[in-house]
């Protein structure tokens, strides 16, 4: 398997969807399932990818947007691609999206050999994926960045039992303070579940490229994440 796409098998056995893949030099330490924005799996994604590729792990980016617009990309700062992403969020079936998750963390480690650690880190609505797939998957670690609408799955967290990882901006004008405040109180006693708050700063700071991103915060959080999947995976 060369980096590049590479086709996940759905859960049901029913199809196939594509995956941007890539691999390390060596052998892999584990393998991270990368869960992209309402923005495709476009280049910011694919540099996820390819970064943790060269930190040593596997690395999927799952299109989970291929019910709808297969290998779709869009730019969140032009302002015609960013209301089609709306448009796109509103169509795609999020129940249906962890089972192409858990599909591609089965193909991750059957890639790794059968018994590798697989974990998942997501971004916006792969945030809120990752904090799902924690609670209806069997992966090993799992890593959510600004995650939207977390404060209403908080019913779920009973069945969490592997670390979670939360990355919170605190000025994120898609997660207002009461919806924070209600992650941070519904959270606080769950063992698994570690929170970090980033003052100041709004949704997609930690995004490769563009108009939303923040260096600083952004390698705070990114050290933070690459530290919880050496420690758990």
């Amino acid at each position: 398997m060369a980096d590049g796409m590479t086709p996940i098998t759905t859960l049901e056995g029913d199809g196939t969807f594509d995956a941007y893949f890539a691999r390390p030099k060596g052998t892999p330490k584990a393998a991270i399932i990368v869960i992209q924005e309402i923005f495709g799996v476009n280049a910011g994604i694919r540099a996820k990818c390819d970064t943790w590729a060269k930190d040593g792990y596997l690395a999927f980016a799952p299109d989970l947007f291929w019910r709808l617009q297969p290998h779709i990309e869009l730019d969140p700062d032009v302002e015609p691609e960013f209301q089609q992403a709306l448009g796109l969020i509103g169509k795609f079936n999020q129940d249906q999206g962890i089972r192409d998750i858990e599909a591609t963390i089965k193909a991750a480690r059957a890639a790794l050999g059968g018994d590798g650690k697989v974990g998942c880190v997501g971004y916006c609505l792969g945030g809120r994926l990752a904090f799902m797939a924690a609670c209806r998957t069997d992966g090993d670690a799992f890593v959510g960045y600004y995650g939207v609408g977390i404060d209403n799955l908080l019913g779920e967290q009973h069945a969490i039992g592997k670390p979670v990882l939360l990355h919170i901006p605190t000025d994120d004008h898609f997660v207002d303070a009461t919806a924070q405040a209600a992650m941070h109180t519904g959270l606080a006693d769950n063992r698994h579940v570690t929170l970090y708050d980033y003052a100041g700063q709004d949704h997609g700071f930690a995004t490769e490229m563009g108009n939303r991103r923040d260096d600083a915060a952004a390698q705070l959080a990114d050290g933070r994440t690459a530290e919880f999947f050496a420690n758990h995976l």
